[in-house]
């Protein structure tokens, strides 16, 4: 199957495209590839991220994007230190930095862009 030898793309919506290229560029330290009326791409370290501009976007329940990250304390204080919040989920037991420990032991902590879609990082 061609698919298995194939490079994924990630996709997430934005209607604010201005925002979106604040946060993914500037906060998150993304590389902008492109920018056209449609999307706006980043190289997420040899994966393309195509940020699709929308009329509106619909705010799934769960995350939509996630990394993998060595070290999830180094992590969420970057994203903290450039003032992006971590969020919290009732009925997990996150420690006071808003990190979560899976029963496999992977740790991990989510936060939102501009359009509210949910993000994470994971440490395994």
């Amino acid at each position: 199957m061609p698919l298995s030898r194939s490079r994924v793309v990630a996709f997430v919506s934005t209607a604010q495209p201005a925002a979106a290229l604040r946060f993914y560029r500037d906060l998150l330290g993304l590389r902008l590839i492109e920018e056209n009326g449609f999307a706006l791409v980043f190289d997420a370290n040899g994966t393309m991220l195509r940020v699709t501009i929308v009329e509106h976007v619909t705010r799934a329940p769960y995350t939509v994007l996630g990394w993998t990250v060595s070290s999830i304390s180094d992590a969420v204080d970057a994203l903290r230190t450039r003032g992006v919040a971590l969020l919290r989920f009732n009925g997990l037991a996150q420690d006071d930095r808003g990190i979560w420990q899976s029963p496999s032991g992977a740790r991990v902590a989510w936060f939102a862009d501009p359009d509210g879609n949910v993000l994470s990082v994971t440490e395994p």
